[in-house]
């Protein structure tokens, strides 16, 4: 027992002490997700430590924390890293030649080949007790992290500007969502004028009990100089409606730049918040993978 609890309290130290900061060097490289690469408010890479603690959760409640089946997990991975560190240096010291390097191989080749050997007699006497789960995991993480470097890759070749690159000219069409002709709607609207749209409109969806005749008498009342849209409702569905909308507006004026200012109520409680612009968070989803479109949020504050 108290060898399994020096073996555990190493390899704990050295989990924490040297993942987060190992992780952080091969997210820098495009490896794993750059969340990983950056500091936290302590300095410390917050993100990596998180990441083990939670992989460390998972593992003791996947195993009911028994130790006889925690160990070969561990002990696979840790000579599978000796073994790859040992093979890198062997490499290291091949490719700069520096002064003493066939002595550093030589140990560094001694140590891979007693790791190696190790790391084999593990996985073949205790496959069946959960070394195979190393074994098949730690493939599944090389492609995961060859998959996370072609995207990257993929994204910085498309953000990539050629040497001749202008900023484009953009046509501005910009729709506004209302439900009611309040301070929030004005809000609104008066944000989306500023921004000099070449087409400016707002949109109601009638679901029928909205009063939309009173609307209309406000809207006339007010005079604001922007056109309002009905739009018609029959399943007294929201989002589906202004999608639609938004997509007639974008056949119409093909070239256009599609702006979905959307007024929103924020209030001083989270149970508050629960309250409001469920009807917001559904068009945000539902917009923010259409190509061609941005969506603006214009809070209003209320006590």
């Amino acid at each position: 027992m108290a060898s399994a609890a020096l073996i555990l309290c190493l390899s704990a130290n050295t989990s924490f002490a040297d993942f987060p900061r190992l992780s952080s060097v091969v997210a820098r490289d495009g490896f794993l997700p750059h969340q990983l690469a950056r500091r936290g408010d302590r300095l410390v890479f917050s993100n990596g430590i998180i990441a083990v603690a939670a992989s460390a959760i998972v593992l003791l409640f996947a195993f009911n924390g028994n130790l006889d089946a925690l160990i070969p997990l561990f002990a696979v991975g840790l000579f599978t890293a000796f073994t790859l560190s040992q093979v890198g240096m062997v490499r290291h010291h091949r490719r700069l030649r520096e002064p003493g390097w066939q002595v550093a191989m030589a140990i560094n080749a001694t140590g891979a080949t007693a790791t190696s050997i190790v790391l084999i007699v593990i996985l073949v006497s205790k496959f069946t007790a959960g070394a195979w789960i190393p074994a098949v995991v730690i493939p599944l993480v090389m492609m995961g992290c060859k998959l996370i470097k072609r995207h990257y890759d993929a994204v910085e070749r498309q953000l990539a500007l050629p040497d001749d690159a202008k900023l484009p000219a953009i046509h501005n069409t910009v729709i506004v969502p209302i439900n009611a002709v309040d301070k929030g709607a004005l809000d609104a609207l008066a944000y989306a004028r500023a921004l000099r749209p070449e087409r400016l409109v707002a949109v109601v969806v009638d679901l029928e009990d909205t009063g939309l005749q009173e609307l209309r008498r406000r809207w006339q009342e007010l005079d604001l100089g922007v056109t309002l849209e009905i739009v018609e409702s029959p399943y007294r569905d929201i989002t589906r409606p202004l999608l639609a909308f938004v997509n007639e507006a974008d056949r119409r004026r093909t070239g256009d730049v599609i702006t979905v200012v959307l007024p929103e109520v924020v209030v001083h409680h989270w149970w508050q918040q629960l309250l409001h612009n469920q009807t917001a968070l559904a068009l945000k989803g539902r917009l923010l993978f259409r190509p061609n479109t941005i969506v603006i949020s214009v809070p209003t504050q209320v006590d």
